[in-house]
């Protein structure tokens, strides 16, 4: 077995452990009658979450819901904040018009939104999407405008005087320094995707894991409330994962700043 292996292995290893000491601190606290009332019973909670996709197989349409919500708002608000990022990085008279108005924007606490687009696009999924699309937006959004702004002089200088035109400039100079940026935010957006759909359901909806939440906390049962936070945490860890499967695929033409620590 190669170090890099064994050096996996033992931290997957300590990953394990450390879940296992939650779980048991968890059920340590449930045994308090008083404290179970406030974080739940594992085997209660685990109980919930067997019946909800195994026995009732009624998580499926609420989790689809959810996940439909997430997604789109992320592929939305990601194309969105790409193409106005690219505007306002390319032409400062036009940045320099909108700042204003961008910062007021992104200062507005958007929960407060929630209500408004409820009241515009109904308690279906568009306004869920309008709330997810608004966190998402503003995070690829700066990060696309400062990729714009920190692309190098030096770097703009040559390419014009290799002949390169605006088009060409903004296919091999702007867009690949706003990629990487947009990448450098998608941990941060996809997890701004899924909080504002559930935030959405939870505030008002009739479908959803944030109205399975949002049902169970009016009836006191804390145990559904826990199976449905850690139902969500895994769905949100998978979507990570799938994000950092596509950023992997999409930026192989970065270098390995590892590499040169295995020498």
């Amino acid at each position: 077995m190669s170090e890099y292996v064994r050096q996996r292995v033992m931290l997957r290893v300590w990953q394990v452990l450390v879940l296992v000491v939650l779980i048991g601190v968890w059920w340590g606290v449930s045994r308090n009658q008083t404290w179970v009332m406030y974080f739940g019973e594992p085997l209660e909670v685990a109980r919930r979450i067997w019946d909800w996709f195994v026995v009732e197989h009624d998580i499926y349409e609420h989790l689809a819901v959810t996940m439909i919500e997430t997604v789109l708002a992320f592929v939305l608000g990601t194309a969105a904040g790409l193409a106005v990022g690219l505007w306002l990085g390319l032409s400062r008279r036009a940045s320099e018009i909108l700042a204003p108005y961008i910062t007021a924007a992104n200062s507005m606490p958007r929960v407060i939104l929630a209500p408004i687009f409820a009241l515009w696009f109904g308690l279906d999924v568009e306004s869920k999407v309008a709330l997810a699309f608004t966190l998402v937006f503003f995070i690829v959004f700066f990060n696309v405008y400062q990729g714009i702004r920190e692309v190098s002089s030096v770097l703009l200088n040559n390419a014009r005087m290799l002949g390169a035109n605006r088009r060409q400039l903004l296919r091999y100079v702007y867009l690949p320094s706003a990629t990487s940026w947009v990448f450098s935010s998608l941990h941060t957006s996809v997890g701004m995707a899924f909080v504002g759909a559930v935030v959405g359901e939870y505030l008002g909806s009739y479908r959803g894991v944030g109205h399975l939440i949002l049902q169970a906390e009016g009836s006191f049962d804390t145990n559904t409330v826990v199976a449905g936070i850690i139902v969500l945490t895994l769905c949100a860890l998978v979507l990570d994962y799938m994000v950092t499967l596509v950023e992997k695929r999409l930026l192989k033409w970065q270098p390995n700043n590892n590499a040169g620590s295995s020498m």
